[in-house]
């Protein structure tokens, strides 16, 4: 139900893009991304970023081409995207927003 108090806590026009991640939202997902693999180089990528990237490019439908200057370059989103979907990163997140959500129901 639409309260004010819900307003609030669901406003995101002090995001960025509207399908930038919340804070609270990225304590959620944050935890469910794997590390980064030992003995190579270290991850010089932001995931969050990366996720913001994903979530621009799902919500909006644009072409990658597309994806705005100020999130990570769409190379290196793609690869995130593809590395979390054949490691079911993608299928852990779902699961657990899933899970969150019919609790809260």
């Amino acid at each position: 139900m639409w309260t004010p108090e819900n307003r609030l806590r669901y406003d995101r026009s002090k995001l960025r893009y509207p399908s930038d991640l919340t804070d609270e939202e990225w304590s959620i997902v944050g935890p469910l991304i794997p590390r980064a693999k030992r003995g190579g180089n270290r991850r010089s990528v932001d995931e969050r970023a990366v996720l913001d990237g994903v979530m621009y490019i799902l919500s909006t439908g644009c072409q990658w081409a597309a994806l705005p200057k100020d999130l990570p370059p769409r190379s290196t989103v793609n690869d995130y995207l593809r590395r979390w979907d054949e490691d079911r990163t993608l299928d852990r997140i779902h699961h657990a927003l899933y899970v969150l959500c019919r609790e809260q129901a």
